[in-house]
């Protein structure tokens, strides 16, 4: 064998290497993504999740009911708005990327990031009112 022809050789080996390694690291890259966008998703939809749950269950307690709920001030590492509108609840992150709209029962107040109050009195249902 010539060197010029083992030296040929070996850079298409080289080049081989470097090619599987190039794919093996974006095929991770993709699916860590895929990973962070879907954890993501998950945060957002149990903050609505978690108003919805505590909505319902208050509208099924007896008169009197009073509990405190506390939901994250960020998402992971996003920050984001909720509101209630129209027996809705809504959850966006501020980059818009993330959003979720939930139906929940007729309620006075609103909620807010942090320590939520929700109570049942006369038959209606207060959230941080």
């Amino acid at each position: 064998m010539k060197k010029g022809q083992a030296s040929i050789e070996f850079m298409i080996l080289v080049a081989f290497v470097l090619f599987f390694f190039t794919v093996f690291f974006i095929a991770i890259q993709n699916n860590m993504a895929d990973r962070i966008k879907e954890r993501q998703n998950l945060n957002v939809k149990e903050v609505a999740i978690t108003f919805q749950d505590e909505i319902n269950l208050a509208s099924e307690a007896s008169e009197g009911y009073y509990r405190r709920f506390k939901i994250p001030n960020t998402l992971g590492n996003k920050d984001y708005n909720v509101n209630i509108i129209e027996d809705k609840v809504y959850i966006k992150t501020n980059d818009n990327k993330y959003a979720i709209a939930l139906p929940i029962l007729p309620i006075t107040g609103n909620a807010v990031k942090g320590m939520n109050i929700i109570r049942k009195e006369n038959e209606t249902i207060y959230l941080n009112a």
